[in-house]
């Protein structure tokens, strides 16, 4: 997809306060010892047509609304992803913003994640 300019400048401002994460170190700590939750905030299609396994929904129209619900511990390893890592980025900024202390956007997201080869479903 292309993106306006103004949408870019706005992401890579949010880049620069947001750490980054690849897809392969959110595999190993979303499936490991360390607990993280993976958070898809792409648009409902998108998460329709397939989805990192394991993820949760929470697309960029509602996760600064409903994540104190879900995910009330503020330390909580939290890592974002979307279709290419900047929707994810303005996420991560803005819950940095509410006072979450471990969150990190997936670099590439969902491109980079069926890239790498790594687990997805369809199906719920």
């Amino acid at each position: 997809m292309e993106h306006s300019a103004g949408f870019l400048r706005l992401a890579e401002d949010a880049r620069r306060r947001v750490s980054e994460t690849t897809p392969a170190a959110a595999h190993t700590r979303i499936t490991g010892t360390e607990g993280a939750r993976l958070i898809d905030v792409r648009e409902d299609h998108e998460w329709d047509a397939g989805r990192a396994a394991g993820a949760t929904h929470m697309s960029r129209g509602i996760i600064e609304r409903d994540i104190e619900r879900l995910v009330p511990d503020k330390a909580a390893e939290l890592i974002l992803y979307c279709g290419g890592g900047y929707r994810s980025a303005l996420a991560c900024d803005n819950l940095q913003k509410m006072g979450y202390t471990n969150v990190h956007s997936m670099a590439g997201g969902w491109t980079a994640w069926t890239d790498a080869g790594l687990p997805t479903e369809t199906e719920r």
